[in-house]
């Protein structure tokens, strides 16, 4: 679910470094909403991060 259907971008990993340097693996998860939009004049449910929103790259219905 986590991926944006605009841009792709989806789940980053790495691995979180403590202050004592222990090393355990982790998750980055894109913040992703799921709106309806216009597409093709079509009303569709889409799953959208917040970065284009912002920027205007998908067209939201009232």
């Amino acid at each position: 679910m986590a991926k944006c259907e605009i841009c792709g971008k989806g789940v980053t990993f790495g691995i979180k470094v403590s202050h004592s340097h222990r090393r355990t693996n982790r998750a980055w998860k894109p913040n992703v909403r799921r709106v309806k939009a216009v597409v093709n004049g079509n009303v569709k449910h889409m799953y959208v991060c917040t970065s284009c929103l912002r920027s205007n790259k998908v067209q939201r219905t009232v």
